[in-house]
C-alpha cells in the first residue's frame, strides 16, 4: 500500500539506462515522519512528466499516483508533487569564505611550485571551483560542496598532526586534501537553477575518473609523492583506485589521506538537510 498523504524527503535519485535506450529512475524516499525508506522506480514517461525539482536531494515530496510491487519491493511512481524545496547548497558569502580559507592554506606553502600549481588551476576555474558539488548523490552533493568537502578534510587533518610521528608530510597531505578531488569540478556539473547533478559524459571519456585526472596534474606538474596518495585515496581499485591499499609497505601518507577523505564523505556536512543544521 502507498500511503498517499504522507510526506517524504528525497534521500538519493540516479538515473541509468535500458536495454532499449529509454531513462529509469531509482528514487529513495524517507518518510518525514516514520523514517521509513522506500525505495522507487520512475520509467522513461514519469521522468519526462516530472518536475526535476522533485526529483533533487533535499526536497519534500509527497506520492500522487503510483504502484507499490510486492515482488520487488518498491514503487513504480507515476506522479510526484514538490511540496517544499531544500536549499541548493552553500550562500555565496559560505562559499566565498571557505574559498579564503583554502587559499590561505595553499599560500602557507613552503613548497613554491606546489603552492603555483594548486593555485593555477583553481584560479583558471574559479568559478567552477566555488559551485562544483563533490558527488553526484554520496556526499555533499550541492552547490559549494566540493569546497565544503576539501576543508573538511583539512579540518581533519590539522586536528590529528600532533598525534603522529614526525616523518608524516604534513605540507603534502594538505595539498591532498585540496587535490584529491579537484577533478571533480569537470566531472559533475551543477544546475544552478534545480540544484540538479549530472555527470559530465565527455570528461568520462577523456578521463574515466576525477582520480586518474588528479593522478594525471600531479605527475604533470612532478608532484610523484601527491600523486600517489591521490591515486590511492579510494583504497580499492574497484572503487576506481590507482593503487590498491591492500599492497604491502606503503607510505603512511595514502593510508592517512584515504582515512581523513572517509571521515569527510561519511561525517561531514554530507547534505543540504545538514547545512540548515549548522
Amino acid at each position: 500500500m502507498i500511503d498517499y498523504s504522507a510526506e517524504f524527503v528525497v534521500k538519493e535519485f540516479h538515473l541509468s539506462d535500458t536495454k532499449n535506450g529509454n531513462k529509469m529512475g531509482k528514487l529513495q524516499l524517507e518518510n518525514t515522519k516514520s523514517k521509513e525508506v522506500l525505495n522507487c522506480i520512475l520509467w522513461q514517461e514519469s521522468i519526462d512528466n516530472a518536475d526535476p525539482k522533485a526529483l533533487r536531494t533535499g526536497n519534500t515530496v509527497r506520492i500522487i499516483s503510483g504502484e507499490y510491487k510486492e515482488q520487488f519491493k518498491n514503487v513504480n511512481i507515476r506522479e510526484l508533487e514538490l511540496l517544499e524545496e531544500a536549499p541548493i547548497g552553500l550562500e555565496p558569502k559560505d562559499r566565498e569564505k571557505l574559498f579564503n580559507n583554502i587559499l590561505e592554506v595553499i599560500n602557507s606553502f613552503k613548497d613554491q611550485n606546489l603552492k603555483e600549481a594548486a593555485s593555477k588551476i583553481i584560479f583558471e576555474n574559479v568559478e567552477l571551483f566555488k559551485i562544483s558539488p563533490a558527488a553526484k548523490s554520496m556526499h555533499h552533493n550541492y552547490v559549494g560542496g566540493l569546497m565544503q568537502h576539501i576543508w573538511e578534510c583539512i579540518e581533519f587533518t590539522q586536528s590529528v598532526f600532533p598525534k603522529f610521528r614526525r616523518d608524516i608530510n604534513h605540507e603534502i597531505i594538505l595539498a591532498a586534501c585540496i587535490m584529491h578531488d579537484i577533478g571533480k569540478m569537470f566531472e559533475y556539473k551543477i544546475n544552478l537553477e534545480s540544484g540538479l547533478i549530472e555527470v559530465n559524459e565527455e570528461f568520462k571519456k577523456d578521463w574515466i575518473s576525477h582520480t586518474q585526472y588528479g593522478f594525471n596534474w600531479a605527475m604533470n606538474n612532478s608532484f610523484k609523492q601527491l600523486a600517489r596518495i591521490i591515486a590511492a585515496h579510494h583504497s580499492r581499485t574497484d572503487w576506481e583506485a590507482i593503487i590498491d591499499l591492500n599492497q604491502r609497505d606503503l607510505e603512511s601518507e595514502l593510508y592517512l589521506m584515504h582515512h581523513i577523505d572517509d571521515l569527510s564523505a561519511k561525517f561531514g556536512l554530507i547534505s543540504v538537510e545538514e547545512l540548515e543544521k549548522v
